[in-house]
């Protein structure tokens, strides 16, 4: 059975940063591809960060790249997105999932996600 479980978000000022985190079970990190996404009321998803360990390509979404950055511990089945130089645009509940591919993530639909975490960037 597949859990996906993410923390780390919280209020932060315009600047600032957080790292979110995203503990896995159930499937490997080779057998997926895994990252974000994010939601906001009245508009499309949006996906963040992922990468596909199995053909080793990543995505980053235009609107973050120089400021989130996705990583992995295996040892510890998590996922993470550091994320600096936080605007009030990204303000969010950010979710975990994993995928067949990136573009599962990114524009289709993941086959698994989390519960998501709120991020809220005051100005």
């Amino acid at each position: 059975e597949v859990h996906i479980v993410e923390s780390g978000g919280g209020l932060v000022q315009t600047g600032g940063s957080l790292r979110l985190s995203c503990t896995v079970s159930g499937f490997s990190f080779d057998d997926y591809a895994i990252g974000w996404f994010r939601r906001v009321p009245g508009k499309e998803r949006e996906g963040v960060s992922c990468f596909n360990r199995g053909d080793g390509s990543t995505y980053h979404a235009d609107s973050v790249k120089g400021r989130f950055a996705i990583s992995s511990d295996n040892a510890k089945n998590t996922v993470y997105l550091q994320m600096n130089s936080l605007k009030s645009e990204d303000t969010a509940i950010y979710y975990c999932a994993a995928g067949q591919t990136l573009h599962s993530l990114v524009v289709a639909t993941p086959d698994y996600w989390g519960q998501g975490t709120q991020v809220t960037v005051s100005s």
